[in-house]
């Protein structure tokens, strides 16, 4: 079972280094804003995944707060990309 929730995490890291390649190669802002947003998720996943693993629910409550502040900044960068701010 222990096996199965790493090998869940090494997958959505694996992931995650595909969205950071778009990140860094996106042609255009919203393509980068979209892999930050794909990462930010990743890494809430791959929290609660951990949490389950080591059985420290803390990493819940981290993951709640990060994935608060990941939208918050996804919608700051979406409105800096509109031209509203």
């Amino acid at each position: 079972m222990i096996e199965m929730f790493m090998v869940a995490a090494l997958i959505t890291v694996i992931i995650g280094f595909g969205a950071m390649i778009r990140l860094i190669l996106g042609p255009t802002n919203p393509d980068r804003v979209v892999a930050v947003d794909t990462i930010n998720t990743l890494t809430v996943a791959v929290l609660i995944l951990l949490s389950v693993l080591y059985e420290q629910f803390i990493f819940i409550d981290v993951a709640i707060v990060y994935a608060l502040l990941s939208f918050v900044s996804t919608l700051y960068i979406a409105k800096h990309i509109g031209g509203e701010l």
